[in-house]
């Protein structure tokens, strides 16, 4: 029997999980998210505004409700939405929530999110995952799917490390969704990974208002990157943590993806600061450095660089009493 999904967040990544799912997994998706002006934009226009790399836009038909009007009983919940705005979700959520066979995967950004998503889930029934898949809401009721169809991946983990029945169902949904899902146990390790790029590419892309073609075409590029790897590195392995990559691989990912798979994408944190939205740099470079000092390590230049997005964050109201 196919099984039942409920995205949770219905943002750029929300819904370009939901979208695939229901149209190449053929599975029964319900959307919810927390942020009016999306919910009732969909609602009014019968669907969500698809495009891919800016062309072929469409609209696609979904269901779409707030938190308080939703009474479904999914078998699976997909979580996509910004940690600083999850506890929300969660909270007015929770009353369709069924512990005791409801399943949970999220791939949000970050760190932080499984404490919050663990207050209402068991860890038996918690999945996580890292995407490497590029994706812009444009406005509410309007996304771009970034990349050819099938483009990117993801890495994902049972949160108890080994899968059951239910984890290799929804692993074959997102196969058969063009997801590109890669199974493994080690938990931590993969949601690090995936904060580690992001520690780099995210951050300073975001800070130079580049693409990540853009910054991966300076010569200083892998010098910058590998300080910053070689840092992240230092933290994780004095927490006992092992990643999925080499901080060789690490590298290696960040180049692939910015000069073939996504050179011309913004990266999230990003759209956030472009849309005058706070930034995740806390759940990542932040949170990096945090981790380090646990253990005596400074983690110096991420750090610097969280203080950095701050910064811009924070002259955002001198441009707007300019204006």
């Amino acid at each position: 029997m196919a099984l039942k999904y409920t995205v949770l967040g219905a943002g750029g990544m929300g819904l370009r999980f939901g979208v695939l799912l229901q149209e190449l997994a053929n599975a029964k998706v319900d959307f919810v998210d927390n942020w009016a002006p999306e919910v009732e934009t969909i609602k009014k226009q019968g669907g969500v505004y698809v495009s891919r790399d800016h062309q072929n836009r469409h609209l696609v038909p979904i269901k779409i409700y707030s938190p308080e009007e939703y009474a479904g009983d999914p078998d699976v919940f997909i979580v996509f939405a910004k940690q600083m705005t999850l506890d929300d979700l969660l909270k007015r959520s929770a009353h369709f929530f069924h512990p005791d066979h409801q399943y949970v995967f999220s791939g949000m950004n970050g760190m932080g999110h499984i404490e919050k998503i663990n207050q209402y889930f068991p860890k038996e029934h918690v999945v996580a995952g890292t995407c490497l898949i590029g994706t812009v809401l444009n406005k509410a009721g309007d996304v771009d799917f970034i990349g050819k169809s099938g483009a990117g991946s993801i890495n994902l983990a049972p949160q108890v490390g080994k899968p059951d029945d239910r984890v290799k169902e929804i692993v074959a949904d997102f196969t058969k969704a063009n997801i590109n899902p890669h199974l493994n146990d080690n938990f931590y390790g993969t949601l690090l990974t995936k904060v580690v790029f992001n520690s780099v590419i995210n951050t300073i892309c975001t800070l130079f208002e580049i693409q990540m073609g853009q910054f991966i075409d300076y010569p200083g590029a892998e010098k910058l990157g590998k300080q910053l790897i070689n840092e992240a590195f230092d933290v994780v392995e004095r927490a006992g943590i092992q990643l999925l990559s080499t901080r060789e691989e690490e590298w290696q990912t960040i180049k692939y993806v910015s000069s073939v798979t996504n050179p011309l994408h913004y990266p999230s944190m990003y759209q956030d600061m472009s849309k005058g939205r706070p930034t995740e740099v806390d759940y990542i470079n932040g949170y990096i450095y945090d981790l380090g000092k646990k253990y005596n390590y400074e983690a110096s230049t991420h750090e610097f660089l969280r203080n950095l997005v701050h910064l811009a964050e924070n002259t955002r109201k001198f441009r707007q009493n300019k204006d």
